[in-house]
């Protein structure tokens, strides 16, 4: 019972953001979604990944190692889930990048913080940042059959992440008026992201979820089941072993939908994958927090 408590009180006030946003759209009020995704990975974001890796006194050796093991996990999952998908005869351009990267932003820092604190907060951004590196190279890539290292290094976040790993290594700091500016800033960050997804989710129109929802449970399994390996063979240690298999295993991100907008692949079967994987997430990711914190 304690640990049935304990997992609610981690993963309530996550789901309960997203609601707000669910049910902002659904009782009929404006949200600007662009205007605020953009606000959030520009300027929150980027300052929450900052001053996380700076105060963290987590050993710059485990956050390589989580590093290496969050790559390793992305690598194989993206083999795995091409030849589920092969064997399916489904759409690569379609599928496959939305199955491989997950939604760690708005749904995994929250998550990793809430159950972790700050050295979860702290693991949870390197992941945050592999995949974020992988999204919009490989996985533009996947969709657009073209890469975007230009991308890459004109995001925020990228830059937040390298500065904050500079400032971790060298052990500096910023004067204090500076940390407690972005302090505030990156604080923005998290129920901005998780409102948004609740805001998102309301507005797509799914068609059938039968597929979506087969491949979602598909996902869940073969995400966790991959970085829990990956984790032990590279031994992370426990908090950082459990961040690993909660981000790597969090739900299709709704970024996903929109780059099949953008480059014309099918975006209302992504849409049902961010529908079903999230919905699906209510239950796995509490259920895989429980195993991970047992």
């Amino acid at each position: 019972m304690n640990l049935i408590l304990t997992v609610l009180e981690i993963t309530a006030p996550v789901f309960a953001l997203a609601c707000i946003g669910f049910v902002w759209v659904r009782l009929g009020l404006a949200y600007d979604v662009p205007f605020v995704s953009r606000m959030a990975m520009t300027i929150s974001v980027p300052c929450l990944i900052f001053v996380a890796l700076m105060q963290t006194e987590i050993d710059p050796a485990a956050l390589a190692t989580l590093s290496l093991a969050s790559a390793a996990s992305y690598a194989l999952l993206a083999a795995l889930l091409a030849l589920l998908l092969a064997l399916l005869r489904l759409d690569m351009p379609t599928y496959l990048a939305p199955l491989i990267f997950g939604n760690t932003g708005n749904v995994g820092l929250p998550l990793a913080l809430f159950a972790f604190g700050q050295e979860g907060l702290g693991y949870a951004v390197v992941v945050f940042a592999v995949m974020a590196i992988g999204s919009f190279t490989f996985g533009i890539w996947l969709v657009a059959g073209r890469g975007s290292l230009g991308r890459v290094l004109r995001e925020p976040l990228v830059w937040g992440t390298l500065l904050g790993a500079l400032f971790l290594w060298r052990d500096w700091q910023t004067p204090e008026v500076v940390t407690n500016t972005l302090e505030l800033v990156g604080q923005m960050a998290i129920p901005l992201m998780l409102i948004t997804l609740g805001v998102a989710v309301a507005r797509l129109r799914p068609g059938t979820l039968a597929l979506s929802t087969t491949l979602s449970a598909a996902k869940i399994a073969l995400c966790a089941g991959v970085a829990a390996g990956f984790g032990l063979w590279f031994g992370l240690p426990p908090v950082a072993f459990a961040v690993l298999v909660l981000q790597i295993s969090t739900p299709v991100a709704v970024t996903s939908y929109l780059l099949a907008e953008k480059y014309g692949s099918d975006a209302q079967a992504v849409a049902g994958l961010v529908v079903s994987s999230t919905l699906l997430s209510v239950v796995a990711l509490p259920l895989i927090l429980a195993i991970v914190i047992a």
